[in-house]
């Protein structure tokens, strides 16, 4: 099969602790994708070009290049009125307008970034933070997307997306974030049986690139720092040996989505 050819989208880098142990963005998503992979398939499968649109806001000179964008997390807030986010989501609005033929995988920041592109706000949760391993309660789009009836993934958000943009199809919930990512398909899919291939758009509110390990550490530096609380701290690390879907579930239905299987 054809190489698949990813643009990541770099909009963040993680705290010094996390890179020491795992890498920057580029390391850690790398070892999301390629412990993903199918079986049958190499690392050669993917070519995967970062992007630096937060610090240098750089992008692809040539953007047709690549089947899809992938957005990372980041601790800025999606509704901030800076140069470098104003950017990415005018970017991303082109993208999806002009060039249905590439897809955009969100994550966390990038599934808000990817919201408010398609029209929707983004806020804060009214103080109320998700951290650790979370169990979403999939719809049923998200039931036959991923296979399974329910979903765990590493969160660590404090902003939300409200909506669901027109057009998408929600994912799963949990009880303190209704929109937990969404899909839509290309303009051109068929108006009934979808493929997972005629998906154009997939965000998720998780992380499904972070490890416990990571999440771990994370978690230690925001209550050191008193950016979470002692006893938010204390119930993300009593979850921290749930299960993570990440690698298994969610990465392996963004490679279907790329016509890897």
């Amino acid at each position: 099969m054809p190489t698949i050819r990813l643009a990541l989208f770099i909009c963040d880098t993680p705290i010094p602790a996390v890179v020491a142990q795992d890498g920057d963005y580029t390391t850690i998503f790398d070892e999301l994708l390629r412990n993903s992979l199918p079986k049958e398939q190499s690392s050669s499968t993917y070519e995967m070009d970062s992007f630096d649109v937060r610090n240098k806001m750089e992008y692809p000179e040539d953007i047709d290049r690549y089947h899809a964008i992938v957005y990372t997390g980041s601790a800025a807030s999606a509704y901030e009125n800076l140069d470098w986010i104003n950017k990415l989501v005018d970017y991303t609005a082109y993208v999806v307008k002009e060039k249905a033929h590439i897809k955009l995988i969100g994550i966390c920041f990038g599934h808000q970034i990817i919201s408010r592109a398609l029209g929707e706000e983004c806020v804060p949760n009214g103080g109320k933070w998700e951290i650790g391993p979370t169990t979403l309660q999939l719809t049923d789009v998200g039931k036959e997307l991923f296979g399974v009836e329910t979903l765990n993934i590493q969160e660590m958000h404090r902003d939300h997306i409200p909506n669901v943009p027109a057009f998408c199809h929600l994912l799963g919930s949990t009880s303190v974030c209704k929109n937990q990512g969404f899909i839509r398909y290309a303009p051109n899919a068929p108006a009934s049986e979808h493929a997972l291939t005629d998906i154009q758009i997939f965000t998720v509110q998780g992380h499904p690139e972070f490890t416990e390990r990571i999440v771990s550490v994370v978690v230690d530096a925001r209550a050191e720092t008193g950016v979470v609380d002692s006893e938010m701290a204390a119930d993300a690390r009593r979850r921290a040996n749930w299960q993570n879907d990440g690698v298994g579930v969610i990465a392996k239905a963004i490679w279907k989505i790329l016509g890897v299987s």
